[in-house]
């Protein structure tokens, strides 16, 4: 697991404001992704590792569920195309003109 690290340190390595990355920061910390403590003059963050995982199980579920029911529908429509291949009258072959 990473070591704590202050806000400055992420925002040092983004193209993005310092007190942007303390906005993000915030809301992370709002959901439970990452947790402060003071040290000194400053604040240091720290990732929680259980939350990472309980999210990281969430979008594999959706995923899943996204791609089979994706899965699902193009092999309702290739079905349907094979369906109305069948029923439809195969068309004239041309042959040579006289």
């Amino acid at each position: 697991m990473a070591a704590p690290k202050p806000a400055r340190e992420p925002a040092d390595l983004l193209p993005v404001s310092r007190p942007a990355v303390s906005q993000h920061l915030k809301v992370l910390k709002e959901a439970g992704l990452v947790a402060d403590q003071a040290e000194g003059t400053r604040r240091v963050y720290r990732v929680q590792p259980a939350a990472i995982a309980a999210m990281r199980e969430y979008l594999d579920r959706m995923w899943d569920h996204a791609l089979a029911a994706f899965e699902a529908a193009v092999e309702q429509d290739a079905e349907a195309d094979t369906e109305q291949d069948a029923t439809q009258p195969p068309e004239p072959a041309e042959g040579p003109e006289s």
